[in-house]
């Protein structure tokens, strides 16, 4: 439990993440929605996720929730009151040099579409990894509609355990409405869903911990490299090349760092479950990708899979660079510029 010293911190850091999400909730399909806010029901009122949900109880639930978002839609973000001073709720920095040794972890940043994301965690471990500082939280005590399971800011990344195993579960829940055989499935069959959902939930979380990590360690390298990414993805906001956009430099942080440590470990849970989660957007620009993924599931020969990565890393260093250089040249009205490089450059 969190000490109650803290209870105004997070009461304040939950009305943050319902301005939020005030604000941008409607970004999202109706079907999209009501999964996410389903689950938000499941997150708030402390359900396990085998425990079947009230659908008039989640319905009233979400008519509350609506009408408080219409009164504070407005609202301004309220600043974060520690040791009787107040902070920008976005410096999360100078914040969690307070709560870090007090066994707390915050974090406040823009996600996609420009949404703030807020959250305050009980801190589950702290790891220095080659210069990146790792926050692992895991008891969520404040959150919003989104959390993300995963970001980085500067060299720290913050890693959210309990939204990872919401998104995980979430993906399953998913899957079993169809029940495709697709990378997921083949990811699923590493572990006992079917008779022992809550640990091998555990185990399929512990496992993709450690890709998240690498993910978000190919991140903040591919970052290093590509001055003025954020203003670029400002001014192509709304845009179908932010989505392609989000697509290149989520391959190029792979491409350094993710898959080819998923492949040298030869961890064939994660590599399953990887491709269980690519967007259509990455496997349209990198259907080869996608083939060599086919190649090893068929053969059981890892190599087309290795050689694939390893030929991509330059490739997306390239286009992003470009992409860099038409925002340098366009501005605002690069985004169709850069619809055509990619479009003009799969791999």
């Amino acid at each position: 439990m969190m000490n109650t010293d803290y209870t105004n911190l997070q009461q304040h850091v939950q009305n943050n993440c319902h301005i939020s999400d005030a604000r941008y909730a409607g970004n999202y399909t109706l079907c999209i929605y009501l999964l996410k806010m389903r689950e938000y029901y499941r997150w708030e009122k402390a359900y396990t996720y085998n425990q079947a949900l009230s659908t008039d109880e989640v319905g009233d639930w979400l008519t509350r929730r609506e009408n408080l978002w219409d009164e504070i839609e407005n609202n301004d973000y309220a600043r974060i009151e520690l040791d009787s001073r107040l902070y920008d709720p976005f410096d999360a920095q100078t914040i969690n040099t307070k709560l870090l040794p007090q066994g707390l972890v915050y974090s406040a940043g823009i996600g996609q579409k420009d949404k703030p994301h807020f959250f305050l965690a009980q801190l589950e471990r702290e790891e220095n990894h080659h210069g990146y500082q790792i926050l692992v939280s895991g008891k969520e005590y404040a959150r919003d509609l989104t959390s993300p399971p995963a970001m980085s800011q500067g060299k720290t990344i913050f890693i959210r355990r309990e939204s990872f195993q919401r998104m995980i579960w979430e993906k399953i829940e998913t899957w079993r409405w169809n029940k495709p055989e697709n990378a997921m499935a083949a990811a699923m069959r590493s572990y006992d869903f079917e008779h022992e959902l809550e640990n091998s939930l555990e185990a399929m979380t512990n496992n993709e911990l450690e890709s998240a990590i690498l993910h978000e360690i190919g991140e903040i390298k591919a970052g290093e490299q590509l001055q003025g990414w954020g203003e670029m993805m400002q001014d192509i906001s709304f845009t179908p090349a932010e989505i392609m956009a989000r697509a290149v430099r989520d391959h190029l942080a792979d491409a350094l760092s993710t898959l080819p440590a998923l492949i040298e470990q030869n961890n064939q849970a994660s590599i399953h479950f990887y491709f269980g989660n690519l967007t259509n957007m990455r496997k349209h620009i990198f259907p080869s990708l996608q083939a060599a993924y086919q190649q090893w599931q068929t053969s059981n020969d890892i190599s087309p899979l290795k050689q694939a990565v390893k030929n991509s890393l330059g490739h997306w260093q390239n286009i992003a660079t470009l992409m860099l250089s038409l925002h340098n040249r366009h501005q605002e009205k690069c985004s169709l510029h850069i619809e055509a490089l990619i479009n003009a450059n799969h791999l």
